[in-house]
């Protein structure tokens, strides 16, 4: 099964990316922006287990959006986002993939 990383669980529903996979949190509550390491640390421990399938969905600070993304793309050389788009109906989830060597014309390591 398919997983969504949400950068920070908040206040925000997440309900409709259930649609793509299994929810899981990549951390929980206030987290300083300047302890990155400690943010690479919290993500690592997770992230590990991602697939190229899988999803990131960013919320909560920019700096731990970033870090998340990095991750992804150096671990799949891909990104695939879940961003939230508002519509009439109030909004739902769409996804959208950057395949990183492609564009760039780098190989992988």
């Amino acid at each position: 099964m398919k997983k969504v990383f949400i950068v920070n669980r908040g206040g925000h529903d997440n309900e409709d990316a259930e649609r793509f996979g299994e929810l899981v949190y990549l951390s929980e509550g206030v987290i300083s922006r300047y302890g990155t390491t400690q943010i690479y640390r919290l993500f690592a421990e997770k992230l590990k287990d991602s697939s190229p399938d899988d999803y990131i969905l960013p919320t909560g600070l920019s700096t731990m959006g970033h870090i998340a993304c990095s991750m992804f793309v150096f671990l799949h050389g891909k990104l695939n986002l879940l961003l939230y788009k508002r519509n009439s109906d109030g909004g739902k989830y769409v996804e959208r993939t950057l395949k990183m060597d492609e564009l760039l014309k780098c190989e992988r390591r």
